[in-house]
């Protein structure tokens, strides 16, 4: 995880100058492995979240609200008692440890002021809350950890408290130059610098190593061997310096509007493949990045289950199209069918009962000679020539029921993959129970509960506004996209990704012609909300409402439109956050 001994130091000076001082209002335990102590400091109140969950820990001021559980766990009921009214007092870090400890004063049932400490150990394996007293001893703990766990440290109410033992390997920000210079010379040439730096020292994540690294030489995946001793040795005193005098830039890593990493140093390693921002604070970074991943997470865990349904659709969908398309195909040798019971009719006065084939004068053929044609021998002459007469109807019919049946199978196809693509860039909750109530209607899944849900408001449909000052509008779900433009003004523009999977876009014009900035922005929101996502020189038609029609018995966001000209449009995350933002 990136929140490495160096993430932590700046965790730590950051808490330090905002806690200290704070009373302690309420201890809250909203999940498992997460508390939040709402706090009264003189710049107003505030809460403070702190986490145990694996993955996910961490130490950080909080804006979002969570909902508590019915009845308080006993850990947390422990903390009430101990902690609240009391003082945050000091928030310090041991060298190169992942922990954070709180120094507090808070009152006894005597109403004598007591010495606590809460420690937030940010650890890999076994994360952790501890609470301990004026002596180091253990109050409790949210995990508790006895020997079966771990037979180097146990952390048990009742014991004395220690730090988790040391690596046998220097801390990197405790090495001076001449030592990385030394270890640096026994490196193997061959290795990953980045890996070797996370193997022979302490207290540095991956990606602080590789931002390192590509400090040094622009390259963060270099080998050892192809970066100049004195280049990274330079880099490394560099990145001592600036967390020694606390110059930190708190900076958050995403891609395609998804964060993906945080880094306490502006990152670099990434170049064009992604996006760097600064945030105003460590702890809104830190609330940010985990308050949008779990959001995401959330989404998907809601969404799996319907996912795996359209995706087993779909594919039993495909299954089905592949073998129609096959029994088509074998339709188109029909015309033999009826020539050889043609051939038949023509010999009559030459085959015998019970004979197995035929063999006569090809007259069908282009260059003559003879055929053999199977017979059955149970049958008579005229009972043979009627089976392939029969034969030959019957595959002149599948054709025409195949081709009706395989473009269903094809509209269908392509609407349960427009529905996935709707699936994939759904935002919140109320999308993901639009598509569910898309795919209810559908007859595709079954509505949940015997009870009458009560009827959720409609969400409203994306809206933009060019740098011109046009409202631009966009279908979150196929539904919306019929009753967007169903709603449009005829003289409207109306806008869809060429070919692909996408939402209609409208261009809210009254009948007016957009300029043509407006027009390319429109674009670039009917391509990023779209299967192409991500890619360049992506191909976008409009036309105008009037000219979009929608046919009777189609699915769900499935129109026809003439009258159109294609737009070339390569979109970027900047560009649609600015005009949704505008």
């Amino acid at each position: 995880m990136p929140l490495d001994a160096v993430c932590v130091s700046a965790l730590a000076a950051e808490l330090n100058s905002a806690a200290v001082g704070a009373k302690i209002d309420k201890v809250q335990q909203p999940e498992k492995d997460v508390l939040l102590l709402s706090l009264r400091t003189p710049g107003g109140n505030t809460r403070l979240l702190l986490s145990a969950a694996s993955g996910s820990a961490r130490a950080h001021f909080t804006r979002v609200s969570r909902e508590n559980p019915a009845a308080p766990p006993m850990f947390c009921m422990l903390l009430r008692k101990h902690l609240t009214g009391g003082r945050i007092v000091s928030v310090t870090q041991p060298q190169g440890e992942r922990l954070l400890d709180f120094g507090l004063t808070a009152f006894d049932e005597m109403g004598l002021e007591r010495e606590r400490h809460l420690i937030c150990e940010m650890l890999g394996k076994h994360p952790n809350l501890i609470l301990t007293d004026e002596e180091g001893r253990i109050v409790d703990c949210l995990h508790k950890i006895d020997a079966e766990i771990s037979e180097k440290r146990q952390l048990l109410p009742g014991l004395f408290y220690k730090l988790p033992p040391q690596p046998d390997k220097p801390g990197l920000l405790d090495v001076d130059e001449a030592a990385f210079a030394a270890a640096l010379a026994d490196a193997p040439p061959e290795q990953e610098a980045a890996k070797w730096l996370v193997q022979r020292f302490a207290g540095i994540s991956p990606m602080g190593a590789r931002e390192l690294v590509c400090a040094a030489c622009g390259d963060a995946y270099a080998r050892v061997e192809e970066i100049a001793p004195a280049d990274l040795t330079g880099a490394q005193a560099a990145f001592v310096r600036a967390a020694g005098e606390g110059r930190f830039t708190p900076c958050l890593v995403s891609v395609d509007g998804t964060p993906r990493d945080f880094y306490c140093f502006w990152v670099k390693q990434y170049g064009d493949g992604a996006k760097v921002t600064a945030a105003e604070s460590f702890s809104a970074l830190l609330d940010g990045f985990y308050t949008e991943r779990e959001r995401l997470e959330h989404l998907s865990r809601r969404s799996q289950a319907v996912q795996k349904t359209v995706k087993n659709l779909r594919d039993r969908t495909a299954r089905k199209l592949a073998a129609q398309t096959e029994e088509l195909k074998a339709t188109y040798g029909r015309e033999r069918l009826r020539e050889f019971g043609d051939l038949i009719k023509a010999n009559l006065w030459r085959m015998e009962r019970g004979a197995d084939k035929l063999t006569a004068e090809d007259f069908y053929a282009p260059g003559g000679g003879s055929v053999d044609i199977p017979l059955d021998p149970k049958l008579n002459p005229q009972q043979n020539a009627a089976r392939y007469y029969k034969q030959y109807s019957k595959a002149k019919n599948a054709e025409k029921v195949l081709t009706e049946q395989i473009a269903s199978a094809e509209t269908e196809l392509d609407y349960l993959e427009s529905v996935l693509e709707e699936l994939g860039r759904a935002e919140t909750e109320k999308d993901l129970s639009a598509i569910r109530r898309e795919l209810i209607q559908g007859g595709y899944l079954r509505e949940q509960g015997g009870r009458k849900k009560m009827k959720q408001p409609e969400a409203a449909p994306m809206e933009f506004h060019s740098s011109t000052g046009a409202r631009i509008l966009c279908g979150r779900n196929n539904l919306q996209n019929d009753q967007l433009t169903k709603n449009a003004f005829r003289g409207d523009t109306w806008l869809h990704t060429q070919k692909l999977h996408g939402s209609h876009v409208i261009i809210q014009t009254q009948g007016a012609e957009p300029d043509e900035t407006t027009l390319e922005e429109a674009a670039a929101v009917a391509a990023w909300y779209s299967k192409g996502r991500g890619g360049s020189k992506l191909p976008v038609d409009y036309t105008k409402v009037r000219y979009v029609k929608k046919q009777p018995g189609a699915k769900p966001g499935m129109v026809l439109y003439t009258d159109y000209k294609t737009i070339l449009v390569s979109p970027t995350e900047e560009q649609i956050k600015a005009l949704r933002k505008g």
